[in-house]
């Protein structure tokens, strides 16, 4: 892709974060005033979802901005991991609001309080509404875990709004009260599940395990078929941003001219383009490695005493 291609998206996406800024404030103001009228819980647990939506929203908004900067001397791989730390902070934030949300049910379990449902649906239907409008605005299908982590919130936070209606009308037709606990309880699922999803992805580019989809035996047994190639060691492949794989390894080839190495070299580059590496770093080499495997391991000081 493009840099001036990856430019647009992201000035698309800084626009789309913006407005949905927005409308999440307008429907948090809204949420905390209903749900202190209404003594509801679920629209107060769901006031507190829209709160981390506005501080996951403005944290992936500057994110956007940072991830914008070209490569200097300080990131030569570029800013992207920004995006990544905002999606790993708004991940947490939604596990912790979760953990609220579950101590507050259980209380009200246990002595569920009068609501008015009627403020309760009015409240949660306008709330409801400005969700999808938010997710219509992000849109799904986000390479980018920025994006997909704010996203994440504001479909969770467009779910809850419907089980807060649900909840609403139960109250209204049957004066069921444990309707609202119930229903904060659920929204407090919700929340729980997106949030650990995020983590988990943005954790394992942090820890720079291999990419989902790549394989370092297959991969190093595929440039192993390349004629001239003998052997593929110290291979290692890992994430630099979300949707970024980058690879690098040793490759063993005979005595040879530069140019007849780099021959070999462009056409392994083509196989790790192919399967969707476009960020390689590769060292021929015609002597064999102590330990001539794919994973060499890095001796340490004390490894290196002991052999001596």
């Amino acid at each position: 892709m493009s840099s001036e291609k990856v430019k647009d998206m992201q000035s698309r996406a800084e626009k789309k974060l913006m407005w949905s800024l927005a409308v999440t404030l307008l429907i948090l103001v809204g949420e905390v005033i209903g749900g202190i009228v209404s003594n509801s819980l679920a629209l107060l647990s769901d006031a507190g979802h829209v709160l981390t939506d506005a501080f996951a929203l403005g944290l992936s908004l500057i994110a956007a901005m940072i991830m914008q900067r070209p490569s200097d001397f300080r990131a030569t791989y570029g800013y992207q991991r920004i995006g990544l730390l905002a999606a790993l902070i708004n991940g947490g934030s939604l596990v912790v609001i979760a953990v609220f949300i579950f101590v507050e049910t259980y209380h009200r379990f246990h002595a569920p309080p009068a609501v008015n449902s009627s403020m309760m649906l009015i409240v949660a239907t306008a709330g409801f509404f400005g969700n999808i409008l938010m997710a219509w605005i992000i849109g799904g299908g986000h390479k980018d875990l920025n994006l997909k982590s704010a996203w994440l919130h504001v479909l969770g936070d467009t779910l809850s709004s419907a089980g807060v209606i649900i909840a609403g009308v139960t109250i209204r037709v049957t004066g069921w009260m444990l309707a609202d606990p119930i229903a904060s309880g659920l929204v407090g699922i919700m929340i729980i599940w997106g949030g650990f999803r995020v983590i988990k992805e943005a954790l394992w580019i942090f820890l720079e395990l291999s990419p989902a989809g790549f394989h370092v035996e297959d991969i190093s047994a595929a440039i192993t078929e390349i004629p001239g190639v003998s052997c593929v060691h110290d291979v290692h492949i890992w994430s630099i941003g979300h949707g970024i794989p980058a690879f690098s390894g040793h490759v063993q080839v005979s005595d040879q001219k530069i140019s007849e190495a780099d021959v070999i070299r462009k056409e392994i580059e083509h196989k790790l383009t192919h399967v969707g590496i476009r960020h390689s770093v590769i060292q021929m080499e015609c002597a064999e490695c102590g330990e001539n495997g794919i994973y060499c391991t890095i001796k340490t000081t004390a490894d290196a005493h002991h052999h001596h």
